[in-house]
């Protein structure tokens, strides 16, 4: 077993790094401060190592969600720690670079820092509404305009917002949203009543994704877009919502994404859309069922919506970082193994721990990547097709990342035979089960039924496909694109206390740690769940890789016509 000795990174080689250009507002954007003494790296011995090992994965979650790397920010100076890390671990393995000569794929963004005094005021009726940013609402923009002012916009509740001709439901139907402010609800249709015949009954489908409710609405035509929070849909908190749009926001630049973009977009709090709705005369609970119920048609609210939105703006652009193993025989055709690498940073001026370091969220399926790479470094049989292994930024901004690959792939799409994701792996121990996030997609899923019956376990879908996990993470991307892909991690059905321990232990992730500086790495983990998985999923793709199977989209997948 190697182990990781530590060296002091070169500071004038980070510096180079830097890809900032001027701010858009340089009075709004104070210099930088220089960064503190960089964080350690590996050395570059490599020794054979024939196994997923244990010691090594927890040294990379440890590694990559330390202070000193300050929460992985993207275009920040804990990118540049980051992907120097990475770097130097494809050499020190063998793996060979993944973009031409390089390990890098530098994908271009617009950084947007909303000012945290913004308010915005609704006039309703004879009664006026501040809503403060954080407390009450989050918006941002992406149309890059340092100043974004908004006055009087009719508001209109549009439901879901969902306009889904295969399910015969258009929430816009017969409106025009020109210059107006929609108010919608997240998560799909049929998920309040729990009625199995609309879209996917209880399972969440991409028009219950909240990225999904601003880009209709930009279609549409609307100047902003607010989604009214609620836990239970949504699958988070509010804190989860104003820490995921607290500082720094990022988006492709029109270049590179040239659909239409909402002048403004956020969200509010379902308190706050009470008091909204009840100003107008109406009942949000009635209004929420109303909506969930076909033959909903949209309610101009009494209300018009005023804000003065100023942002600081830089184009800037951030990493993914690409390590390829050629194949022997087919080296064209490609099996990707993903994990993005960022998270939310470090939020200046937030009092306390103000470091999201992001240990599950995904130092874990980072470090998951690396040791399958290693496997496969040290295999003595050398794969038939091409291993990938593709650690994109910018996951928690919307997938970009993934979304600038999937673009402008190293390896052609229609040769990349499979994708498997890692995303905050499950670190509460061995468990029976293997959960298949989107269950039912693809014959990925037999071969992974296959690989865990050695370690006495099965497949099973996910406990909460309310909560749409499968468009969420940054294999969807490709998947969009006709990309088989697999999404599967230890289940909740625990060998030590069951089901009851695992649902436990995914809630208090979910309500403690998730999105919070509290995801940290802890050494009382046991990641014996994490390593079987590992040693899986490892399997699916060296089967893949092998030529010993085709993986295909099932009939039903939504996504088997774009393969």
């Amino acid at each position: 077993m190697r182990r990781l000795l530590l060296a002091a990174l070169p500071l004038a080689a980070l510096a180079a790094c830097q890809k900032d250009t001027p701010p858009a507002q340089s009075a709004a954007a104070p210099a930088a401060p220089a960064p503190a003494a960089a964080p350690a790296a590996p050395e570059r011995a490599h020794t054979f190592k024939p196994a997923i090992d244990e010691a090594d994965f927890r040294k990379h979650v440890e590694t990559l969600a330390s202070d000193a790397f300050e929460g992985r920010a993207p275009g920040s100076a804990g990118e540049r720690y980051t992907t120097t890390y990475l770097q130097s671990e494809f050499e020190r393995i063998g793996i060979a670079p993944g973009n031409g000569d390089s390990y890098f794929q530098s994908v271009p963004m617009v950084e947007t820092t909303a000012d945290p005094a913004t308010t915005l005021t609704i006039a309703a009726g004879d009664q006026t509404q501040t809503l403060a940013m954080g407390t009450d609402m989050v918006v941002g923009t992406r149309t890059g305009e340092p100043v974004v002012k908004v006055d009087a916009s009719d508001l209109v509740f549009v439901g879901y917002g969902v306009v889904a001709p295969e399910a015969n439901w258009n929430d816009y139907e017969g409106l025009d949203v020109k210059g107006k402010t929609v108010v919608v609800l997240v998560n799909d249709p049929g998920f309040l009543r729990k009625d199995p015949e609309l879209f996917k009954g209880p399972a969440m489908t991409y028009y219950g994704r909240w990225t999904y409710k601003f880009e209709e609405a930009a279609r549409q035509g609307a100047t902003g877009a607010l989604i009214v929070h609620d836990t239970e849909p949504a699958a988070y908190g509010w804190d989860v919502v104003k820490n995921s749009w607290s500082g720094a926001q990022f988006e492709l630049p029109p270049s590179e994404d040239p659909s239409p973009r909402l002048r403004f977009e956020g969200w509010v709090t379902g308190e706050a859309a009470s008091k909204l709705f009840a100003a107008t005369g109406k009942d949000l609970a009635a209004m929420k069922l109303a909506a969930d119920a076909r033959g909903f048609k949209p309610v101009a609210l009494d209300a018009k919506a005023s804000l003065e939105l100023k942002s600081t703006t830089r184009s800037k652009s951030s990493d993914n970082v690409i390590g390829i193993l050629r194949g022997t025989t087919k080296p064209d055709e490609a099996v990707v193994y993903m994990a993005h690498w960022d998270h939310l940073g470090k939020h200046d001026g937030e009092p306390g721990d103000n470091i999201y370091n992001g240990a599950i969220d995904n130092a874990t399926g980072v470090a998951g990547v690396l040791e399958i790479a290693e496997a496969f470094a040290n295999a003595e049989t050398k794969p038939v097709r091409s291993v990938v292994f593709f650690l994109p930024t910018l996951e928690e901004s919307g997938l970009l990342g993934s979304k600038y690959y999937a673009a402008h792939p190293p390896i052609p799409l229609e040769k990349t035979v499979a994708a498997i994701n890692m995303d905050a792996m499950q670190v509460a121990g061995k468990s029976k089960d293997v959960v298949v996030i989107g269950y039912g997609q693809s014959t990925l899923e037999d071969l992974l039924a296959e690989a865990v019956k050695p370690q006495d376990r099965v497949t099973v879908a996910e406990p909460t496909p309310e909560r749409g996990y499968y468009f969420r993470s940054d294999h969807f991307n490709l998947a969009k694109q006709g990309v088989p892909a697999l999404y599967a991690k230890a289940g909740i059905d625990l060998r030590d206390g069951g089901s009851a321990a695992g649902t436990a232990a995914m809630d208090g992730y979910t309500k403690d740690r998730y999105h919070k500086p509290a995801d940290q790495y802890d050494a009382s983990w046991d990641v014996s769940g994490v390593i079987e998985d590992l040693v899986a999923l490892h399997e699916v793709g060296r089967r893949v890789a092998a030529g010993e199977a085709e993986p295909a989209w099932r009939e039903t997948s939504e996504f088997a016509a774009a393969r």
